[in-house]
């Protein structure tokens, strides 16, 4: 479809109306746009679409809905192969992700961040470098603000640092970062994607449209990536202008891919330097929570996949750990994860994904409890650990089968370990 597709007067189709979904619809409702939302969930509370105009379906799907449609824009969290997607690409109807319609509408310059794990650090960084050499700069996407909500209330010369997840960028035609990093790329999505392949090459989407005027920031020596752009590389051990404060050997991974991000954006060192050595880090990633004591309780819910809990347990290596591990799984397997505990570590396994992963401990010959649920888990590790140890939830799962999402769960966590006495 061309880039110079005419929103006004269109009838679209939003599918999908949570967070992301509702920001598409309103900023389509401001562009002129005849708007239709959909979304499975009975129970949503649609008053404030409404109240703009959009004509609201809930629950069953219906064919109809794309009857004299022109577009139809879907959240992140719709799969491809749900009905109304599968049928609007049958009926040659263009489907658009909400990153993609939020790129048409915002005429900002978009520094991209992609990758399988450290995304919603390095973009928070960014923005924190970005505020510390007195740039206006946005951070939106999967971090938490949808691109769309930017739409009509962000200067024309703000940056906007925007987090891409392989979700968002499934369906994008005219995106075109002027910066765009690839952290790094691990089996994650399997359950979606379905091959390691697909996955990547959805993630890689975000360099197609690049021209030789914009920058690829890639792993060093990492593979040919598509795009014209010019191409800057980062590794672990990279000089940078100070240390960060968030601990970790994946945090200076990051820190090394924003401080190459930042220098392409024209942002001197001693910015740089100011935001690495005030930056906290991001709740729900290796956050402490409480010392108890001599016990550590950190809250890692953010580590939904594998990889991501590797590099949590790799943090704490002179401490024994208590890892409360599960959820729902995303078709990855669960060696690599046992085979990251240490000698006196033991897991506590919650969740659909706990007998998966009670299997490859018992390959690994690694301790376990059978957990009912994240409270039984966190007092049984609790009882288990002495001064000096870590009690770690670090799931490697996502949490949508006893949780609403990641957030939820750490929270829950959280409040529980301030419960104990």
């Amino acid at each position: 479809m061309s880039a110079r597709f005419e929103l006004r007067g269109a009838r679209v189709l939003v599918v999908g109306l949570a967070r992301s979904g509702s920001a598409a619809a309103e900023a389509l409702v401001a562009s002129g746009a005849e708007v239709l939302g959909y979304d499975r969930d009975e129970g949503l509370d649609a008053g404030r679409l409404r109240d703009l105009g959009v004509e609201v379906h809930l629950g069953a799907e219906e064919e109809t809905l794309l009857q004299g449609t022109d577009l139809l824009v879907k959240s992140p969290g719709v799969p491809a192969e749900t009905p109304l997607v599968a049928r609007a690409r049958d009926r040659e109807i263009p489907v658009w992700s909400e990153i993609e319609l939020g790129a048409r509408l915002l005429p900002n310059p978009i520094l991209g961040v992609t990758g399988t794990n450290g995304k919603t650090t390095t973009s928070e960084l960014l923005g924190a470098i970005f505020r510390a050499a007195g740039r206006p700069v946005e951070v939106a996407g999967n971090v938490g603000r949808p691109l769309t909500a930017l739409v009509g209330s962000v200067r024309p010369e703000s940056w906007i640092v925007c987090e891409l997840s392989s979700f968002q960028l499934e369906d994008v035609e005219t995106l075109r970062p002027r910066i765009a990093v690839l952290l790094n790329l691990e089996p994650d999505h399997l359950d979606r994607h379905g091959t390691f392949d697909s996955y990547s090459e959805i993630k890689l989407r975000v360099f197609e449209r690049q021209t030789e005027d914009d920058t690829a920031v890639v792993p060093r020596g990492y593979g040919q990536v598509p795009g014209a752009a010019r191409r800057v590389e980062f590794r672990l051990d990279d000089p940078l202008p100070a240390e960060p404060i968030i601990p970790g050997a994946h945090n200076r991974e990051n820190a090394a891919a924003a401080t190459a991000a930042a220098r392409a954006a024209g942002i001197d060192d001693a910015a740089i330097a100011d935001a690495l050595r005030a930056f906290p880090g991001v709740p729900h990633r290796i956050e402490l929570v409480r010392e108890l004591r001599g016990v550590r309780y950190v809250n890692d819910s953010k580590a939904t996949n594998v990889a991501a809990a590797l590099r949590a347990l790799a943090s704490f290596p002179d401490s024994r750990l208590h890892v409360i591990a599960g959820g729902r799984g995303k078709a990855e397997p669960y060696a690599p994860l046992a085979e990251a505990f240490g000698p006196g570590d033991r897991a506590y396994l919650i969740g659909e994904a706990a007998g998966a992963i009670a299997a490859a401990l018992d390959d690994a010959d690694v301790p376990y409890v059978r957990s009912r649920d994240l409270p039984s888990a966190l007092a049984e590790a609790a009882a288990a650990a002495v001064a000096g140890d870590v009690v770690l939830l670090s799931p490697a799962c996502a949490s949508f089968d006893q949780f609403e999402s990641f957030e939820d769960r750490g929270d829950t966590f959280r409040r529980l370990v301030q419960e104990l006495a």
